[in-house]
């Protein structure tokens, strides 16, 4: 991996695994459509239990990003088709890795229940139940933050991440 001048995505699987049978297909045929731009490796974790251990790989599927060597990104659980080709797209394009998709429901619950506590503590007077619903809120609505995603990329610059 350190030896690639591409970025590599290494998929963890297990022949078992539901999910794993589910997306293999899928990241298979990305790997052979971004040859040559993103290097792709499939890992049986049953037949490298040392590797996955070393690793950290803790369930599976997980996909580990590395470029230079150096992880850079990890998806753990099965993902959509369309996560998956925005990752390649954005890895041969030179850009890090997206940041997951959030689900409508995902988003709606969390707006939802932050909501829910902002008006209780901002009711009750109870301020740090109205910072969780806030927080909580937020949430559901940071990766489409114009404000956020300049604060991280100012500061993914200055750490160097």
């Amino acid at each position: 991996m350190a030896a690639s001048p591409r970025p590599v995505v290494v998929d963890f699987w297990a022949p078992w695994c539901v999910p794993c049978r589910r997306t293999k297909p899928v990241l298979e045929a990305l790997g052979r459509e971004y040859v040559g731009r993103v290097d792709f490796q499939a890992v049986n974790a049953d037949e490298h239990p040392d590797l996955a251990r070393e690793l950290g790989i803790f369930a599976i599927p997980t996909l580990l990003v590395f470029r230079n060597g150096r992880e850079t990104a990890r998806l753990i659980g099965a993902k959509g088709a369309a996560e998956y080709r925005d990752l390649f797209e954005a890895l041969a394009a030179g850009e890090d890795a997206p940041r997951p998709r959030l689900s409508p429901l995902d988003r709606l619950l969390r707006l939802g229940s932050g909501a829910a506590l902002l008006l209780v503590g901002a009711m009750t007077g109870t301020w740090w139940l109205a910072f969780l619903g806030a927080l909580l809120a937020f949430l559901g609505v940071y990766d489409r933050c114009p404000l956020w995603r300049a604060v991280t990329r100012y500061w993914k610059k200055r750490t160097g991440r």
